[in-house]
């Protein structure tokens, strides 16, 4: 069966850094969408899989800026070290953040010295020339319960069902 709007797609992807092909980004276990309808990747790269079918790979060069929008460096701040606690002061910790409007924003740790602390609100991949590595996984039918849903019925990884969300 192809991929073409309406099919159930599982797709397992890597994102590499196109300079130096380290991996960036990977989904191990299977994401799953409804094609044209419930998009888990960007419209501009689902569109390059139409045609293609369970077990190919495909590779591609993707335009960041077309998914996060481009780097806002208005989005790094520095910020005295005593305004976050020391749980945070780690590089690679994510804080969650509120803007203006209430918009909820995921802010990286990327900097700390004894006196500050830099976060960076951008999305990790702004600003990188990346390929997409995607393999189909599957490609059917949607169930009667996926197509009213418009996705995924049960999109929880495997053997995570039991595991609570700790704040």
């Amino acid at each position: 069966m192809i991929i073409e709007d309406g099919k159930f797609v599982e797709l397992k992807y890597k994102i590499l850094d196109k300079k130096t092909n380290d991996v960036l980004s990977e989904v191990e276990f299977p994401l799953g969408y409804i094609q044209g309808i419930s998009e888990i990747l960007s419209p501009e790269v689902t569109a390059e899989l139409v045609g293609q079918v369970e077990g190919d790979i495909v590779e591609m060069p993707v335009d960041i800026d077309l998914i996060y929008g481009p780097r806002d460096e208005s989005l790094v701040t520095t910020m005295p070290l005593d305004d976050l606690g020391e749980d945070l002061r780690k590089v690679g910790t994510m804080i969650p953040m509120e803007n203006e409007k209430g918009d909820r924003i995921n802010f990286i740790v990327t900097r700390v010295n004894e006196n500050s602390v830099t976060v960076d609100g951008n999305n990790p991949l702004c600003g990188r020339d990346v390929i997409f590595v995607l393999e189909v996984v599957t490609v059917r039918e949607p169930t009667h319960e996926e197509a009213r849903l418009g996705g995924p019925v049960d999109d929880v990884m495997p053997g995570l069902k039991n595991i609570q969300s700790i704040h």
